[in-house]
């Protein structure tokens, strides 16, 4: 059963959160347990702190042990002033008020932190991706769970371009887990394309998600929120598959914004949670819907500097392509994990490849700190971030020109959706 609260036109003050949990938590089984929440890093946009304050007061002393992990995916870790910051306390505090608690990152390149916990076999995988994969998924996680009685997920839910929602047993898988099923789940979010894929519900990936999440053997608890002008819309408690798909329901009627027609120029700005194009890529990946054909969407975002500082490297190595670029030479890029090539599809959007000749439905530009040349040799347009006055962007979707002050979390699709 699900406990819960939420509605598009509601914000929920810091008193009702602590009565939903309280009546929540009231029931279960806490006492002497040992357990372990699971919170998104800086990249989402979530109330965290108010989250923290309410789960520490109910249960820190209830509970054996109440740790938190920040659920980094394949994102770089924090460092503790930034853990600080999530969870809205200082580092005096963090010794003084809030004693019981140890915070952890988590680390998905590190063999010793991951741990095997089953397999999915290829005809599972052919038969949830509906024959688009072909091939048996090891299931990995960071192995500190296994320390643990309960799992408690404690993130928001929004469109997302792999899965179709975020939140739920997503914190888990990538949250805390380890490179191949992230690989193989974003792999197939790509080869579905984002646009087929993003503010969908019940998608082959939350399939692979959920299932990957039945392996595990404590028990699992969700509190999905539902975000709204930096507080909660909407909060439920109960499993992570019950907690997320009522969430879900709310953040459709939230973060979905229908637009008559399409445009053809997009500024699409950045939010600084967004710090590499690795993260601030979201701003294509939620405005891709309602750019016209041969249309041109800008990323404005000055304080990006870099592509990735994680997998900058590699992102170096292939650019940024079409689906069908990567499908139809795959002999080239079989060294290439999944989860990047699944990155530069979504950035470049969908297109076609035939006989040599890639051609991307939309331009996308980045006015952003990358020069130039690092821009055309990633396949990218460029824009001097600098020669773009705002302003001049402002109120033209008579002109089949859109701004978007803050991108990157809410949708934007057409009311005929080409895509559904």
């Amino acid at each position: 059963m699900v406990i819960g609260k939420g509605n598009k036109d509601l914000i929920l003050a810091e008193t009702e959160v602590y009565n939903i949990c309280e009546q929540a938590f009231a029931d279960r089984e806490f006492d002497g347990k040992k357990i372990l929440a699971i919170i998104p890093d800086h990249s989402r946009t979530a109330p965290i702190d108010v989250m923290f304050r309410t789960v520490y007061k109910l249960l820190a002393d209830r509970a054996g042990t109440l740790d938190f992990i920040i659920a980094v995916g394949t994102h770089h870790p924090l460092s503790d002033e930034a853990i600080n910051n999530r969870v809205g306390i200082t580092q005096e505090e963090r010794i003084s008020k809030y004693p019981k608690v140890c915070f952890f990152n988590h680390h998905w390149k590190d063999p010793d932190q991951i741990q095997s916990i089953g397999m999915i076999t290829k005809s599972e995988i052919s038969q949830i991706s509906n024959g688009l994969m072909e091939e048996e998924v090891n299931i990995t996680i960071n192995k500190i769970v296994f320390d643990y009685d309960i799992l408690m997920i404690i993130g928001p839910t929004f469109p997302h371009e792999v899965v179709g929602f975020s939140g739920g047993n997503k914190y888990l898988f990538p949250g805390i887990s380890g490179q191949e099923i992230i690989d193989m789940f974003h792999w197939l979010g790509a080869l579905i394309t984002n646009p087929h894929i993003i503010g969908h519900k019940d998608t082959p990936v939350r399939k692979v998600v959920d299932k990957a999440a039945t392996f595990l053997p404590m028990e699992r608890i969700g509190l999905s929120l539902v975000v709204k002008e930096q507080g909660l819309a909407g909060l439920y408690v109960g499993t992570p598959e019950e907690a997320w798909r009522a969430a879900a329901d709310l953040s459709d009627k939230i973060h979905i914004i229908y637009k008559d027609r399409p445009y053809q120029k997009v500024l699409s700005r950045a939010p600084t949670i967004y710090d590499d194009l690795w993260t601030g890529g979201k701003c294509m990946y939620k405005l891709e819907p309602v750019v016209a054909d041969g249309g041109e969407l800008i990323i404005y975002a000055p304080h990006i500097k870099e592509v990735s500082i994680t997998h900058g490297e590699i992102i170096e190595k292939i650019g940024y392509h079409t689906r069908d670029y990567f499908v139809k030479q795959m002999e080239k890029f079989n060294d290439i994990p999944g989860g990047v090539m699944a990155h530069s599809t979504h950035v470049k959007g969908i297109g076609s490849f035939e006989n040599g000749v890639e051609k991307p439905r939309i331009n996308v530009v980045l006015a952003t700190g990358i020069p130039e040349e690092e821009c055309r040799k990633l396949n990218l347009g460029y824009k001097d971030p600098d020669s773009i006055n705002v302003d001049e962007w402002k109120n033209r979707e008579h002109d089949g020109i859109l701004y978007v002050p803050r991108a990157g979390e809410w949708l934007y699709r057409l009311k005929e959706d080409p895509y559904k």
